[in-house]
């Protein structure tokens, strides 16, 4: 006998967006309403259908179930009496929002939120049981009531290209064809990659061909598809010291041994690397992350020399090269490296903005095959979309021409945070003021911790960050880093700047 014999079935019942599995069996006891009524009402109780979530017409469900209209309309009436789904008048059906406890009660399902006696238990037996996984910290939306945010690492979205962005939108929506219902090359479009390379030729000293670029999901994508492919467990990983957790905790996760070396201000202290074999080296040397100073030429040869020796990779986080504001941005280490031994990030996360999530890795070419490969078990490609049109904002020459009026804007407002941090502070110890999209202040010895400073800040409505905030990893905690206030200017006007540091500084006299 077949299945279809044995009962009626609507795997694909719509309810607006949202899909009910409903299944009606002529052999049961219970009547076909009942059954309507007793999954529904499960559906609801067990969360899959939350409150205010539309419901399909008694029409649309009787047609889709094969049973009567009037079947349906009992079915309803039943989940309405009882509370279960409300009507609005020429809108529709839908779960009611508020269902009363009792409802879960006499349905013998426990009420959302409920918490069993024994839930921390279990709770503490299960983190035992799960690897330990450290994440970095993201903004946190309630900052948004500030009257100013020193947030780092965050673009101004009153920046962003929109109109230009939308036309290139709008006409690769027109001539998308099949693109956008059929798998691309896992690495990215080849059109991105063209123009990335071009573009990275004389911004940062670059030389490469297209099919060493894949693109990425922004930076922390780009970490785990090189620590996929180079990190063993037990290997070593050097890291600054501090660094940036979101890439140090990565490696740490796939079952490195991060080895952190110094920062102070000439960048890293290459003569305090390791004298460790198939090392993976982590490294910003155009703005170092979180203290800001750019890696001297003579370390970055060094850096390289060390790579050599040791049969060691580099990891390279450009991740606000396109901010330089004194003088000419030092090539890149990709740019310096003769002996194919640094791995390159780069991000449109600063640029454009961290929703695009677009990044790149150009990869040694000795490596290219295994990171596409790599690249293909992690997912099958970032959307074309995006894409499409990055690639068209490049090639149009949109994209340079942005990057100036930023950087001539950013620069604008790195002078005002200087200016106000002067006027109300006097003389201030300035760190990374040279380039990127963050600056960092060593408080005086008469100022509270940096933490401190930064609670008092949140207190007078201005959002200064301590390191720890700001997603920095410390591994020594005598290195001072109490004492560093990390300042995001970019995504403030001049006028809020300004009114930051005044309210910083009333606040911390009081």
């Amino acid at each position: 006998m077949s299945i279809a014999t044995l009962s009626r079935s609507s795997p694909v019942v719509r309810s607006g967006h949202v899909q009910l599995s409903i299944i009606l069996k002529e052999s049961e006891k219970a009547t076909l309403q009942t059954q309507i009524f007793d999954q529904i009402r499960t559906m609801i109780l067990n969360g899959q259908l939350r409150g205010d979530d539309p419901l399909p017409t008694t029409r649309e469900l009787s047609a889709q179930l094969g049973v009567s209209r009037n079947t349906a309309v009992l079915a309803y009436e039943r989940l309405i009496a009882e509370g279960y789904i409300r009507t609005k008048p020429y809108v529709g059906t839908f779960v009611s929002p508020d269902l009363p406890d009792t409802a879960f009660l006499s349905a013998g399902v426990e009420a959302p939120g409920a918490v069993k006696a024994d839930a921390s238990a279990e709770s503490a037996e299960g983190a035992e049981e799960a690897p330990h996984l450290r994440t970095h910290r993201l903004a946190d939306p309630k900052r948004r009531r500030l009257v100013a945010d020193f947030w780092v690492g965050r673009p101004d979205s009153r920046t962003f290209p929109l109109k230009a962005w939308g036309q290139h939108i709008k006409a690769r929506l027109k001539s998308a064809g099949t693109k956008l219902t059929t798998y691309s090359d896992p690495a990215g479009l080849l059109e991105l990659r063209q123009a990335i390379a071009k573009h990275l030729a004389p911004a940062r000293g670059i030389v490469c061909d297209p099919d060493q670029i894949i693109i990425v999901g922004g930076c922390q994508d780009g970490f785990n598809l090189v620590g996929r492919l180079l990190v063993k467990p037990g290997s070593t990983a050097v890291v600054e010291s501090p660094c940036y957790q979101g890439a140090a905790f990565v490696l740490e996760s796939l079952g490195a041994k991060l080895h952190p070396v110094p920062v102070d201000h000439d960048g890293l202290d290459v003569s305090q690397l390791p004298h460790a074999q198939g090392a993976l080296a982590y490294v910003t040397p155009s703005h170092q992350y979180p203290i800001g100073v750019t890696m001297s030429l003579q370390r970055r040869i060094e850096l390289l020399s060390w790579a050599t020796q040791y049969d060691a990779y580099i990891m390279e986080d450009d991740y606000d090269s396109d901010f330089r504001f004194v003088g000419s941005p030092l090539t890149a280490l990709k740019g310096l490296d003769r002996n194919e031994r640094v791995i390159y990030l780069g991000t449109f996360s600063k640029c454009m903005g961290p929703g695009l999530r677009l990044g790149y890795v150009v990869a040694p070419r000795r490596l290219v095959e295994s990171f596409r490969r790599m690249k293909m078990l992690m997912n099958n490609g970032q959307s074309w979309l995006e894409q499409a049109a990055m690639a068209d904002f490049m090639a149009s020459g949109e994209f340079g021409r942005h990057l100036r009026r930023i950087r001539q804007l950013y620069r604008e407002r790195r002078d005002a945070l200087l200016e106000a941090l002067h006027k109300h502070f006097g003389e201030c110890e300035i760190y990374g003021e040279q380039a990127g999209m963050h600056l960092v202040w060593k408080l005086p010895d008469s100022f509270p911790s940096a933490e401190e400073v930064e609670a008092k800040g949140l207190a007078a409505g201005v959002g200064v960050i301590s390191l720890a905030t700001g997603s920095a990893l410390r591994f020594d905690r005598n290195d001072g880093g109490d004492r560093l206030l990390m300042l995001g200017f970019v995504a403030l006007s001049e006028k809020e700047i300004q009114e930051g540091v005044a309210r910083l500084a009333t606040a911390l006299k009081g």
